[in-house]
């Protein structure tokens, strides 16, 4: 609160998690491409049946269904809320806008029924 006079929003202070998140998200794009890289190798331990069950296990573990999975889970999240920042950010300023268009246009013709009515009674 603002002294007891609303609600003050600094949407400036929203610049910065914004570009932090795409950021992050960029970031996150490319350990996606480093674990899909990791996914498609098959790890050399051997041909042992141990070993060869070990690789499998490494490269699942890597794969969408793991590692790549989860980072590109988290990607997509973080792309999504610096979105959604984004679209408040701007929705808040469009709002913000027609709220001040519609209180400069009743300012204006309550002076213009004021002129008018003085202007009558003369």
């Amino acid at each position: 609160m603002n002294d007891g006079k609303g609600l003050k929003v600094e949407l400036d202070s929203l610049e910065l998690p914004i570009t932090t998140l795409t950021e992050l998200g960029d970031l996150a794009g490319e350990l996606v491409s480093t674990a899909s890289r990791l996914a498609e190798r098959v790890p050399m331990l051997g041909t042992a049946p141990p070993a060869v069950h070990l690789a499998m296990r490494l490269r699942e573990a890597a794969g969408s269904s793991g590692l790549e999975g989860a980072i590109k889970a988290a990607e997509r999240e973080l792309r999504e809320y610096g979105e959604m920042l984004e679209q408040a950010k701007r929705k808040y300023r469009e709002q913000e806008d027609r709220s001040g268009e519609d209180l400069h246009a009743k300012g204006a013709s309550a002076d213009g029924g004021a002129i008018g009515t003085a202007g009558r009674s003369s």
